[in-house]
C-alpha cells in the first residue's frame, strides 16, 4: 500500500501562483509514476500532469500550455505541482495519484490505484 498526503493549496488571485505537494510514504519503492487529477464541482476528474518516477518524463493535459511544471524529489518521496499564471476556471479539488503498475501511458486515472485526499485550489477573478 502506498499512502499519499497532499498540502499547499489556497485561494490566489488569477495570474497568480500556487504549489501543491504530494508526500508518498508505504511501499514507496512500487511506485511507478505519479500523477496530478483536478475535480471542478459538477464536472469529471481530468488528468493535469504526471511524471515516472525513475527516469522523470513529464507528460501534461494541453490546457496546461507551459503554466504547470511537475516535479519529483525522489529522496523525500514527494511530487510537486508548481501553478503560474492561475485562471479562474482552474478552480477544483486537486488529487495526487499513484501508479505501481508499469504502463506506456499514464495519463489515464484507470492506472492509479493510490490517491490522496485532494486540496482545494480557488482562484478568484
Amino acid at each position: 500500500q502506498v499512502q499519499l498526503v497532499e498540502s499547499g493549496g489556497g485561494l490566489v488571485q488569477a495570474g497568480g501562483s500556487l504549489r501543491l505537494s504530494c508526500a508518498a510514504s508505504g511501499r514507496t519503492l512500487s511506485i511507478y509514476a505519479m500523477g496530478w487529477f483536478r475535480q471542478a464541482p459538477g464536472k469529471e476528474r481530468e488528468f493535469v500532469a504526471a511524471i515516472r518516477w525513475s527516469g522523470g518524463l513529464t507528460y501534461y493535459a494541453g490546457f496546461v500550455k507551459g503554466r504547470f511544471t511537475i516535479s519529483r524529489d525522489n529522496a523525500k518521496n514527494t511530487v510537486y505541482l508548481q501553478m503560474n499564471s492561475l485562471k479562474p476556471e482552474d478552480t477544483a479539488v486537486y488529487y495526487c495519484a499513484a501508479a505501481d503498475q508499469i504502463a506506456i501511458t499514464i495519463t489515464t486515472m484507470r492506472l492509479y490505484d493510490y490517491w490522496g485526499q485532494g486540496t482545494q485550489v480557488t482562484v478568484s477573478s
